[in-house]
């Protein structure tokens, strides 16, 4: 495996190792503690760069690259913490049996052993041949670029129509915009002066209002028109079609409503995973078939295919073993059985998938979902008991969390023309960390606190494994979620943003109507720069100017002003709510 020089170094692995113990700790006390948890990605972005250039004041030779490489080892432990803390806490909350540190630790490994042996197979496909917009990566990837002083490695020679200050004022855009989401957040988060929800109306079974939160503003830009589009016809579709419309109309009640709304949301997201699977599967499939079709291509370059094909054989028997490792630790390690644990294993790859595609397109990723889908189709198929459908959960959500990691690591190095492997094994290291670490702050909470401390008005809320614990019983609605899983595979075999209607029914409403507040802001933003772009090019003609940019080029320029202080707002966010978290795992020493 040749990497280049200065990507993966030691000084950089040193450094993200240390700040990936600190980042994942946190992330396991504010998953439990809040019922939430920030993507760390920005945050370990700022504070890689930092110290890489501490280290190598003199010298000057730390470069994006090996702080892209130290950041992905930095934040990889977060998700993994929160895979394993919106999980397993279920169990203390059922009352359902102890969970031993080595059952945590086989739990959060499988997951993280299937999570990256699935990333490195859908890298390609996301990154290079969706080109899915991954929000939080580009952040990232802009974040390092400004903090560089906006000389981006990828692409350091500067445009011909590029200002000269252009980089200082990229970065005054890109950081000032983060410190005034930064502030925003801590006013309302730490201080309570700002108001988390606004404009909330009181309609039975439907959480409507528009949260206070400048990252999912900056998501809705982000992502584009017609995903959000999408996004919000789901939402309205369910909360308004079938919960208030059809309770109105006496067809069911509204907590029944609101079942048939998870169980068709979770559907549309299984059937979008599986369509995603079987497209990239048939890629491969129809890319193979074409190589041996063309003997001539193949007789020229036999060589270099030869040892293309070594490396592929290698690959995939490490890729192999690595996936019969983890059915093992499933089967015995984890006490399920051969039939659960072969289920567990296929459906990870769907729900990566899954993830990856959620991250893309809109920087969300609901791990637990996925996590509890598989629960699901375990429960509905043997008899496990319920400690082990906890355990099913936390190795697909753990695997699940760092997929979303991994590929806006990915997407960032894509940006900044960083090796994927180096990115690749520095995930690896992180991730394997983050489980000793994530484990054993868990078993030291329960250990100091009492199972009797988790779950809703406890110490520690674990809002999304009290989720998964009411939804164990199985599916609220069989026949929808059946109606979902149809629906999502063909609308995505077609083409169609499957996914991004799955996510707008089953996520509440107010995340996905703030969502579409930032993408009416993208549309105004465009109006308004079209029309004084359009006025500042007519008054440089009229005025003789020798060198009179395009209106393309204009645009680009705005879209690109744009991009940044999005990418900003979504960074302070980011970076305060990871700062929050330290803090509070501090006090609470």
């Amino acid at each position: 495996m040749n990497i280049p020089k200065g990507q993966l170094t030691l000084r950089g692995a040193v450094v993200g190792l240390i700040g990936c113990a600190v980042i994942t700790a946190a992330s396991v006390y504010t998953a439990l503690k809040m019922g939430a948890l920030p993507w760390p990605i920005i945050f370990a972005a700022i504070i890689s760069l930092f110290f890489l250039k501490a280290i190598d004041r003199k010298r000057g030779t730390a470069t994006l690259n090996e702080a892209n490489v130290t950041h992905t080892i930095m934040s990889a432990g977060a998700m993994v913490a929160g895979g394993l803390a919106f999980t397993i806490p279920g169990i203390w909350m059922l009352g359902a049996g102890e969970v031993s540190w080595g059952e945590m630790f086989a739990v959060a490994i499988a997951g993280v052993v299937m999570g990256l042996v699935c990333t490195a197979a859908l890298r390609r496909h996301f990154i290079e041949e969706d080109d899915l917009e991954f929000p939080i990566g580009q952040a990232a990837a802009q974040t390092l670029i400004a903090g560089n002083g906006g000389v981006d490695a990828g692409a350091a020679a500067k445009r011909a129509d590029e200002p000269a200050d252009a980089p200082r004022k990229t970065g005054g855009k890109l950081f000032g915009a983060m410190g005034a989401a930064g502030v925003f957040c801590a006013l309302r988060d730490a201080a309570g002066v700002i108001p988390a929800m606004i404009a909330t109306l009181p309609i039975p079974g439907v959480a409507f209002g528009i949260y206070c939160s400048p990252m999912l503003l900056a998501v809705g830009y982000l992502v584009g028109v017609g995903a959000v589009v999408t996004w919000i016809a789901g939402a309205v579709f369910a909360n308004f079609g079938l919960i208030v419309g059809a309770s109105s109309l006496g067809l069911w009640d509204v907590a029944s409503g609101q079942g048939i709304v998870s169980s068709l949301g979770m559907g549309l997201m299984m059937g979008a995973g599986f369509g995603v699977v079987a497209k990239l599967v048939y890629s491969r499939a129809r890319a193979a078939g074409s190589r041996s079709a063309d003997g001539r291509k193949r007789a020229r370059r036999v060589e270099r295919d030869g040892e293309q094909r070594r490396r592929f054989r290698v690959t995939a028997g490490l890729a192999a073993c690595a996936v019969a490792a983890c059915a093992l630790i499933v089967c015995f390690a984890l006490g399920l059985g051969p039939v659960p644990a072969v289920i567990v294993v296929v459906l990870a790859w769907v729900t990566t998938a899954m993830s990856a595609q959620s991250v893309g397109q809109t920087g969300i990723d609901p791990m637990e979902i996925f996590g509890l889908i598989v629960l699901l189709a375990v429960a509905a198929v043997s008899n496990v008991p319920q400690v082990q459908l906890f355990f099913v959960a936390g190795v697909v959500s753990v695997a699940c969390g760092l997929a979303g990691d991994v590929m806006n690591d990915f997407k960032a190095g894509h940006i900044l023309g960083t090796d994927p492997r180096a990115q690749w094994l520095g995930q690896a290291a992180g991730a394997v960390l983050g489980a000793v670490v994530a484990v054993s702050v868990m078993y030291v909470l329960v250990g100091a606190y009492g199972a009797d401390a988790f779950g809703p008005g406890k110490e520690f809320v674990a809002a999304q494994a009290s989720v998964v614990a009411t939804m164990i019983a199985g599916i609220p609605s069989a026949p929808a979620f059946a109606i979902g899983l149809t629906v999502g595979f063909v609308l995505q075999i077609a083409g169609l943003p499957a996914m991004m209607l799955g996510l707008g029914v089953y996520l509440p409403f107010y995340m996905s109507f703030t969502a579409a507040l930032g993408m009416v802001a993208k549309l105004v933003y465009d109006a308004v720069c079209k029309a004084r772009n359009r006025r500042k090019r007519e008054a440089l003609i009229a005025s003789g100017a020798a060198d009179v940019p395009s209106l393309e080029q204009m645009r680009a320029r705005s879209d690109e002003s744009g991009l940044v202080v999005a990418s900003g707002l979504l960074g302070g966010e980011s970076v305060v709510g990871v700062i929050i978290a330290l803090s509070v795992v501090l006090m609470g020493m």
